[in-house]
């Protein structure tokens, strides 16, 4: 008759660490999560996207340019000033990325610069942005490509 006492205690136990699992989750959840989710956007807080404008001003204020597209896309003509890291590299390339000032992602049309910002962002670097429309973007707006 003991067994059916030890099988009893093990599953109080089990059930006791799975209500402490759940109860630290809640608490995670609380404290680190909903926070962020709730608190009002702050004033120059990151956006993800970004204008050709706004990119224009980030990099004359000194943020790291990135293009992420071909070898080939950038030979036809880039942001002066920026660093070429195809985005198929960049994953493996993070660490090329200062990330102690803000960035600004490109490419031809914004699609790719929105990968690259994210691969970005899940690598830790908090302070990452993506420029819509691309390149053409900032060419319509007039500012210089070598």
């Amino acid at each position: 008759m003991a067994k059916p006492q030890k099988q009893n205690k093990k599953k109080s136990n089990a059930i006791y660490w799975g209500i402490a699992l759940a109860a630290l989750a809640m608490i995670a959840l609380v404290v680190f999560v909903l926070p962020r989710l709730n608190a009002p956007a702050a004033e120059g807080a990151w956006k993800a996207d970004i204008s050709a404008q706004e990119a224009f001003q980030m990099r004359e204020d000194g943020a790291f340019v990135l293009d992420v597209r071909t070898q080939e896309e950038w030979d036809a003509g880039h942001i002066p000033g920026a660093t070429l890291i195809p985005l198929d590299q960049l994953a493996s390339r993070v660490s090329e990325v200062p990330a102690d000032q803000p960035v600004v992602v490109y490419c031809r049309s914004g699609n790719r610069s929105k990968s690259g910002r994210d691969i970005l962002t899940a690598a830790g670097l908090e302070q990452v942005t993506s420029m819509n429309g691309g390149i053409g973007a900032w060419q319509a707006a007039g500012y210089p490509v070598e």
